[in-house]
């Protein structure tokens, strides 16, 4: 048995001072950011960007310095799935619709980006169609129109060259029988599925009606890309801007810089400021690291934006004046482990429900940061901030710290009595999964279930590792660390792209392990039923039959302690991003 991580024990003793700075863990009421007496920068106040705008300002110019502890999925717009890629593309890229900027529930609602207002459906909810404003163009002058946009999705439609990219419009549209994608079948007609019917006009036409299209447009699927300049999957190297920002230099791997689109015109989108002249990002630094250049104020913006790690909780939560820079927010957010059925002996139900058993929840959330830092014990798959969600518990353990007899009586009822060995994958720069894994692997050791545990690279950890088929089939990985947060706030958003087994492709899976059919027609009735409570309550129906199934043991619905960065301006949490709405910010 291993001893706990430095990391571990980092957590251990930051979650002390959580409770000790605090007052036993809860997120605090939020503070007006009080203004200087000269009427300058706003003073720091802990929660001070949850519900209004922190240190306003309309000031342009300089640079905003931001870092990633590790490499992008990809820029580009076809291709990222990350919640950071969506936030910060929005300074490259425009979409259909997109979230409403600023911190409140508002946050969560949709408005027009390229679109001259939101979609229209028609009676039967099957087409939808978007007009899009005139004077839209690309940073080379050249005019962006309807076609653009459903050349956009219709490459996105090649999941063999763009791996990361969300499925929904995929299995959403009607797209032709023959159709593979814009490249290997390029004179296959695709206007069954999504059509410019001229210059201004985007129709989309579905399967089956479908009424949550204004929050799927707002994927960077609908940014447009211009067909001439399209390299396939060389194109995240040179993404051509359809936003105020353009890419000035791109080492991937390493840092790429933005700077101002002339071509860009304000007049035509009344939702991003602009501010800065100049957007600086580092790739691949130190998680640790970066949360002290983020403290040291030699950085702006930590770009994941899910929270400072373990080792900075215990420097920030003690001290008043770091602790004023944070904001602790509620996110639809699960973060979990995914119990694979394609490793035996993982294929048994019961062997999943030891592991459910087995693991200590007490652990698990201290590996994450503790309550405040990490999150509520989560005991079901929907967290609380999606509309209906309700809590129960199919596993509970004494003091949440795991039941070794019922583990054990498990085991048995599976065929293991003495316990099995299995891999458990990680993701190697993100240390709260690594002392997700330890803890993991201490708790499931007293029920002789041996964990060998591998982290692997967050940039490909889906396209070639935990989310690639035949790599988890070959290397036997039975546990997988993940991390989902809602694409948007019901039961579809949040759900469907990580329980619906039909999802499931060679790579980029984000679904590892849900593959039951109830749960399959259960999200068929949910998403057409048109009756918000019955369509709710549909969405639990899903969320139980999938803990039946033990594919999925959750770990903490998530809080983060996000940090204001020194000289930022226009700082405000967004819910429909679930992180600071990064094209508000400026520098001071």
């Amino acid at each position: 048995m291993r001893r706990k991580s430095a990391l571990a024990a980092a957590a251990t003793a930051a979650l002390a001072l959580v409770l000790s700075a605090c007052g036993g863990g809860g997120g605090g009421t939020p503070q007006q950011p009080a203004q200087s007496a000269t009427g300058g920068a706003a003073q720091p106040a802990f929660n001070a960007g949850l519900t209004q705008v922190f240190n306003p300002s309309t000031k342009k110019g300089g640079t905003l310095k931001a870092a990633h502890s590790s490499d992008w999925d990809s820029l580009d717009p076809g291709d990222t799935y990350y919640g950071y890629s969506f936030n910060f593309g929005r300074f490259y890229w425009r979409t259909l619709t997109m979230y409403k900027p600023g911190p409140g529930p508002e946050g969560n609602t949709v408005v027009p980006d390229l679109a001259e207002g939101l979609g229209t459906p028609s009676a039967d909810g099957k087409t939808w169609t978007y007009k899009i404003k005139s004077g839209l163009k690309f940073e080379d002058g050249s005019p962006i129109t309807a076609k653009d946009v459903a050349y956009a999705v219709a490459r996105s439609f090649d999941k063999e060259t763009f791996a990361h990219g969300p499925s929904y419009l995929n299995e959403l549209l009607e797209w032709p029988k023959d159709f593979k994608g814009v490249y290997k079948s390029p004179d296959v007609d695709y206007k069954s599925a999504v059509e410019a019917t001229d210059d201004t006009t985007v129709v989309f036409h579905l399967k089956k009606p479908f009424a949550s299209m204004d929050y799927i447009v707002q994927m960077p699927m609908t940014a447009p890309v211009p067909k001439a300049k399209d390299t396939g999957a060389k194109y995240r190297e040179k993404v051509v801007s359809s936003g105020p920002y353009k890419f000035e230099t791109n080492e991937i791997g390493k840092r790429f810089a933005l700077v101002r689109n002339d071509q860009w015109d304000p007049a035509t989108d009344p939702n991003r400021p602009a501010l800065p002249d100049r957007i600086e990002v580092q790739l691949n630094v130190n998680a640790d690291d970066l949360d002290n250049q983020l403290i040291a104020g030699n950085i702006h913006l930590d770009i994941p934006g899910t929270g400072m790690q373990p080792a900075a909780l215990g420097k920030v939560l003690p001290d008043p004046a770091l602790k004023a820079r944070t904001d602790n927010p509620t996110i639809a957010r699960l973060w979990f482990v995914s119990v694979i059925p394609d490793t035996p002996p993982l294929d048994n139900v019961n062997c999943r429900k030891a592991v459910q058993f087995a693991a200590d929840r007490v652990a698990n959330q201290t590996a994450f940061g503790g309550e405040l830092a990490g999150g509520e014990i989560a005991t079901n798959v929907m967290p609380p901030p999606i509309v209906g969600q309700e809590k129960f518990d199919l596993y509970a353990t004494p003091e949440n710290k795991g039941d070794v007899a019922k583990a054990k009586e498990m085991l048995t009822a599976c065929g293991q009595p003495n316990g099995f060995s299995t891999t458990m994958s990680f993701r190697a720069d993100r240390p709260r999964e690594k002392a997700l894994a330890e803890a993991m692997e201490q708790a499931l050791s007293k029920v002789g279930i041996k964990l060998t545990l591998k982290g692997f690279p967050a940039s490909s950890y889906f396209s070639e590792y935990a989310g690639n088929v035949e790599y988890v089939k070959k290397n036997g990985i039975g546990l997988a660390t993940h991390g989902w947060g809602s694409d948007w706030p019901d039961g579809y958003g949040f759900m469907q792209a990580i329980v619906d087994g039909r999802t499931i492709r060679a790579a980029g899976n984000y679904n590892l392990s849900v593959k039951v059919d109830e749960v399959n027609t259960l999200i068929d009735q949910a998403s057409a039923e048109l009756d918000a409570t019955a369509r709710e309550k549909l969405w639990v129906d899903v969320d139980k039959k999938v803990m039946e199934d033990a594919s999925i043991l959750p770990v903490v619905w998530a809080k983060s302690l996000l940090m204001r960065g020194q000289g930022v301006t226009n700082i405000a949490y967004n819910e429909g991003q679930s992180m600071y709405d990064y094209v508000m910010l400026g520098v001071e």
